[in-house]
């Protein structure tokens, strides 16, 4: 293939220092859906093309409710996104998924309620979802972990995704225990979702800071010793998510057939129903970057 990928990362407001982005260039387009959260940084790093996106803006302004979702995705396709790399905090509901650990999330279960999931208001599309975390890039990191020293990873993972921004009740962390979940964010959806609906494939790192609340804490800690804990954990698993994040970059430029037949990239092919001759032409046009390929 001579087609070449360009992999997006979302992440935190300190992303592009994390990575060392370097002589990079600012993009803050305009789209159907508003600005992006903040402005997305293009760069290489390791010989591949890269698109940073810092997904609660600069100084995280963005609760998770308030992420401008669709004009991130929308904007990172328009620049020419081919994959996306994710990360989020999350809590754990599962022992075993101790703080600092980095975990792979293979499902979700999504429980927002607040944010817009679709860019095709006016037409009829239906993508398939049952694998929401691309196999090949969930591998991709996997194999990137393993060479990074001092990692401890889990390659699979119900991830629930509530609307925030507050967090659970301790019944509400026990019911998603019983659903299966494993762990407990805010962020991937409907993240993960509208990278489907734009072809684009999409696999998270998400980095364990405690066990959400229905693992009791320790009674001798007050309110300040387990917020200053909280943030030890998440400052100690985003060095290691940026490392692997890193890794994977590197190692993508030598995988770049197999990343670009990832199912996802075709998602479009069977999901739109409608009948093409009916959807409103001024409406092809708004969001030709998204699926303009399907109509000829």
């Amino acid at each position: 293939m001579n087609e070449t990928i360009k992999v997006a990362v979302i992440g935190g407001s300190g992303l592009g220092e994390a990575l060392h982005a370097d002589d990079a260039t600012e993009h803050f387009p305009d789209t159907p859906f508003g600005k992006p959260s903040a402005p997305i940084l293009e760069t290489t790093l390791d010989g591949v093309p890269v698109l940073l996106l810092r997904r609660h803006g600069i100084g995280h302004v963005h609760n998770p409710s308030a992420v401008p979702y669709r004009a991130n995705m929308f904007a990172l396709k328009q620049l020419g996104a081919t994959h996306v790399l994710a990360s989020g905090a999350v809590g754990s509901l599962r022992e075993t998924m101790e703080p600092r650990h980095l975990v792979l999330p293979d499902s979700t279960i999504d429980k927002t309620t607040k944010r817009p999931s679709t860019f095709y208001e006016h037409a009829a599309v239906h993508v398939g979802f049952d694998e929401p975390f691309c196999p090949l890039l969930r591998k991709l990191l996997a194999d990137a972990a393993a060479k990074v020293e001092g990692v401890t990873l889990h390659d699979r993972g119900t991830y629930v995704c509530m609307e925030g921004p507050s967090f659970s009740t301790k019944a509400e962390s026990h019911m998603h225990r019983l659903w299966g979940g494993d762990l407990i964010g805010m962020t991937l959806m409907p993240e993960a979702r509208l990278a489907r609906e734009a072809e684009l494939p999409y696999a998270a790192v998400c980095l364990v800071t405690d066990y959400d609340c229905w693992r009791p804490h320790d009674a001798s800690q007050g309110p300040q010793d387990l917020l200053t804990e909280i943030i030890g954990h998440l400052k100690a698993a985003t060095a290691n998510a940026m490392s692997v994040l890193r890794a994977a970059l590197a190692m993508s430029s030598t995988r770049t057939d197999e990343l670009l037949a990832c199912p996802a990239r075709d998602a479009l092919a069977l999901g739109i129903w409608s009948d093409k001759s009916k959807i409103d032409p001024a409406e092809i046009e708004r969001l030709k970057p998204l699926w303009g390929r399907h109509f000829g």
